[in-house]
């Protein structure tokens, strides 16, 4: 069984140009990654291959039932409630696979984002669809719970479509990958890892070429203005205006040049080397390389100038019936703090709480862990709001995180990981003291979380920081404040 896309193309409604054009791929049995930067295309294109959307051209074949797990868990799955009241075979394998609790289907809306992405991931699952496509679904998961997705998309038999930026996963469980490479889609055997060093390999060999085309074109340049001057001045030596008549020595040299055709060696050389140029300079534009950037975006933020950025008293926080004890907090200026603990635990709520705790002379920018719908139209009326100055520098910000800065001014169908990457950018232009991230790196591609490491390690400011990427972590943070339960409880701790 396979899923075969031919020559199919779609652009958005109001879009400039095409979400992708002309794309032809083949999807067998087993799992197959889709890699690439935020915006290239790749849910737009996993929801035509689901037939979710019908593309503006190109055929999609056979007609199978597909199954689409999408990257926002904050509505709950149409199949909720079937999953909640299938107590047979199909339903209690689904639960068992996620390891879900019974309570979870009838307060979905107070659930953590992990918890919210295990029961999607059930109901998609418990359908069990010909074609299943997974976007981003270890987004918000902790390293047990991606251990539990893992294993149990793995048992998965049919034609699987994983949009992901997880690295672990992609090579876990995908044989090939399809990576979006700027408008060209391309299929490489193996996880990421595999695929990333095949495409790093031939870029770099690319660039390599471009060099040497590039300096052959300067080479033939040079050659091309010595024989063009040498052949100005043989012109000049045959040209008899200024002899006297009576020089008919010089007069016969001159035309003895003429008659053997020695006198035209320069020109004819001149003439074959501009057709040696144009073909250089056309072989130059044909070895075209996409523009990358170094993963950096620059210097931001200020340390404030005050003795604490924010401070919570020793105290239980609560909201409804869960509650998390913390011991007096404190934050410095030039804290980098990483909060972690499994899902579920109250880490969202004890940020709300330290927030809450920031002095106003402390100027804050928090980016949440999910973007409600009307934090996204605020993050696009800001961006067309701003001076032109100010807003090219967060567009420049956006460019530098591999994303296309006009799909934002267009701003209808930004993808999780382009409105992100605004949202981030509008934020460090204000230059802030304080950053509190939450889950910062879901829905990113992986150049940008390098880029979004890089300037966290050298922040001037504070940073509270809620990452279930170890690395991240590691490389950020100086101090840890883990949420762990204690007897019937959950406490936070300072490590």
């Amino acid at each position: 069984m396979q899923l075969n896309l031919s020559h199919v193309s779609y652009t958005y409604s109001g879009a400039a140009s095409p979400a992708f054009s002309d794309v032809s791929v083949t999807f067998p049995s087993g799992w197959t990654g889709v890699i690439g930067d935020n915006g290239c295309g790749k849910s737009t294109l996993a929801q035509v291959a689901a037939r979710l959307i019908k593309p503006d051209s190109g055929t999609v074949s056979p007609q199978l039932f597909s199954a689409y797990c999408q990257q926002d868990s904050t509505r709950a799955p149409k199949s909720l409630l079937d999953l909640a009241s299938d107590w047979g075979r199909e339903g209690r394998r689904a639960r068992a696979l996620l390891r879900i609790e019974d309570d979870w289907f009838w307060r979905y809306e107070t659930l953590s984002g992990g918890q919210r992405k295990r029961l999607q991931i059930a109901c998609a699952l418990y359908a069990r669809p010909d074609v299943l496509v997974m976007d981003e679904p270890t987004n918000d998961l902790d390293g047990e719970t991606r251990d539990v997705v893992k294993a149990a998309l793995a048992s998965f038999d049919g034609i699987g479509i994983l949009i992901s930026h997880d690295r672990d996963l992609l090579d876990a469980l995908v044989s090939q990958s399809l990576l979006c490479e700027g408008d060209r889609w391309a299929m490489r055997p193996g996880g990421y890892s595999k695929a990333s060093s095949q495409v790093a390999s031939e870029r770099a060999s690319a660039m390599r070429d471009r060099e040497k085309a590039a300096r052959e074109v300067e080479r033939l340049k040079a050659e091309a203005r010595r024989r063009s001057e040498e052949a100005a001045r043989q012109k000049g030596k045959r040209s008899k205006r200024g002899l006297g008549k009576d020089d008919s020595d010089a007069r016969e040299k001159i035309g003895r040049a003429v008659i053997s055709g020695k006198d035209g060696v320069a020109g004819r050389l001149s003439s074959t080397m501009g057709k040696r140029l144009a073909k250089a300079e056309s072989e130059l534009s044909g070895k075209s390389v996409s523009k990358r950037y170094d993963h950096r975006i620059g210097e931001f933020g200020v340390t404030a100038r005050s003795s604490h950025v924010a401070h919570l008293e020793a105290t239980r926080l609560r909201t409804g019936e869960f509650s998390v004890k913390v011991p007096e907090l404190w934050i410095s200026p030039a804290d980098h703090v990483v909060l972690t603990g499994a899902n579920g635990t109250g880490k969202s709520l004890v940020v709300r709480n330290v927030i809450e705790s920031v002095p106003d002379s402390v100027k804050v920018a928090y980016v949440p862990q999910d973007v409600s719908p009307r934090e996204r139209e605020g993050a696009l009326r800001s961006l067309r709001a701003q001076a032109q100055g100010q807003r090219g520098h967060v567009l420049s910000i956006v460019a530098r995180l591999n994303s296309d800065p006009g799909r934002l001014l267009d701003g209808n169908d930004l993808s999780p990981g382009e409105l992100r990457k605004l949202m981030l950018a509008e934020q460090l232009v204000a230059d802030p003291s304080f950053l509190v991230l939450d889950e910062p790196t879901n829905h990113l591609d992986v150049g940008s979380i390098e880029a979004l490491q890089n300037m966290l390690v050298g922040f001037p400011g504070a940073i509270l920081l809620v990452t279930h990427d170890r690395q991240l972590a590691n490389a950020v943070a100086q101090t840890e404040w883990r949420i762990e339960r204690s007897e019937d409880a959950f406490e936070l701790r300072v490590k």
